[in-house]
């Protein structure tokens, strides 16, 4: 498993268009809520195949501006193979930092 977490300096309806249109993998489902008071929620999650790992891979990401700046959390889970290991060759951490890549011009350090 890996997370990434980062902030943003674009609202998260831009957001999260901007990784739903860019990220290449299957989108398997999604949501955004108004929370009224120009607060947001959205989450999407994603499902990928990765050859390196022999198996399929989720992306959940997560972005909200509920305590101001637009934060955005992606998980990637599920690319490792067996039982007693949880090796996965990189391919979370791949996964999960697409969603930094394509978000990257408006990440807030």
């Amino acid at each position: 498993m890996s997370i990434h977490h980062f902030q943003i300096s674009i609202d998260p309806v831009r957001a999260f268009h901007l990784v739903k249109e860019n990220e290449n993998a299957e989108l398997v489902y999604e949501e955004i809520h108004d929370l009224g008071g120009d607060q947001y929620i959205g989450t999407l999650v994603f499902e990928k195949y990765f050859f390196r790992t022999s198996n399929r891979a989720a992306l959940v990401v997560i972005i909200d501006n509920i305590k101001g700046q637009t934060a955005v959390r992606a998980i990637a889970t599920g690319s490792s193979q067996g039982l007693l290991f949880n090796f996965d060759w990189g391919a979370a951490n791949d996964f999960a930092y697409s969603v930094k890549a394509i978000l990257q011009d408006f990440i807030v350090e």
